[in-house]
């Protein structure tokens, strides 16, 4: 009876196991109805990336550095302290196995101990450098035709030069006449005003009764809001239609599309809505 109470007391007193940095990200990106594709298309990696922190194959990752700024980028977005994470993960990541390995420098560099080949080397470029210049200078370049120099006598005006003809499209004026006389330009009317930007607005109400990731993207393109939203908070957005909305933790998000509500339950796989708004 004593050695049942003795075991009994020692796991008691075992320690709890912190969870890995793969696992506690994992977590919060759960509790916020987050999937992995989604994260990956939040912090601009890959999925794979992503799968590979989360279960701790490092070996699949580049170096150290790139991974501690992958792990506060992620804690920042799921809202947990990034700090944290970058000190354990900095203790889990791989050092070079050896010195050696590491810095590859101890070998002799070889040098060619004749010098005889060396310089046969300078003789053989030297003259090679000799025939291309002699090609250059005495190869015969291409003669304009109909170009010459023309020699004007002392005391002699140069002739002028021909004026362009108006079929050339430069208008020309006459010797004498007024600046004034001549025809301006016809100028291209202005294109008429587009219709107001505002007519084609339409606004977006979303209410979150529980933290929630959201990304509304515009018909012009434009990101409209990307970001976790905080429980008991409401967003209200404008834009150009159609819009694409991706909502995480869906269940918890209300969606009105101007005074028409939108049950999302219709749209929504794994707790993720994904539809379009004309």
């Amino acid at each position: 009876m004593t050695d049942t109470a003795d075991r009994q007391g020692a796991e008691h007193a075992a320690p709890v196991e912190a969870p890995s940095v793969g696992e506690a990200l994992s977590r919060a990106r759960c509790s916020v109805g987050l999937s992995v594709d989604d994260v990956a298309l939040q912090l601009k990696y890959s999925a794979r990336q992503i799968d590979a922190l989360e279960k701790g194959r490092y070996g699949e990752l580049p170096e150290s550095a790139f991974v501690r700024g992958m792990v506060r980028n992620y804690a920042r977005l799921v809202k947990l302290d990034p700090e944290p994470l970058a000190r354990q993960i900095a203790g889990s990541l791989a050092a070079p196995a050896a010195i050696d390995d590491a810095v590859p420098f101890r070998k002799p560099i070889p040098f060619s101990v004749p010098g005889r080949h060396v310089n046969l080397g300078y003789a053989v470029l030297s003259l090679g450098a000799l025939a291309v210049m002699a090609a250059v200078v005495l190869w015969p370049g291409e003669r304009a035709t109909g170009s010459k120099l023309t020699f004007v006598a002392a005391g002699q005006a140069p002739a002028a030069a021909p004026a362009p003809s108006a079929a050339e499209g430069v208008p020309v004026a006459v010797v004498g006449t007024p600046l004034a006389a001549i025809a301006p330009l016809p100028v291209a009317p202005e294109p008429a005003a587009a219709p107001a930007a505002a007519a084609l607005r339409h606004r977006i109400t979303l209410r979150f009764d529980r933290a929630a990731w959201v990304e509304v993207r515009g018909g012009d393109g434009r990101i409209l809001a990307s970001e976790v939203n905080a429980a008991g908070t409401t967003r209200v957005l404008e834009g150009v239609p159609p819009f694409k909305l991706v909502i995480g933790n869906s269940r918890h998000v209300h969606l009105s599309y101007g005074e028409r509500p939108i049950d999302l339950a219709r749209h929504a796989r794994l707790d993720v809505a994904r539809l379009t708004l004309e």
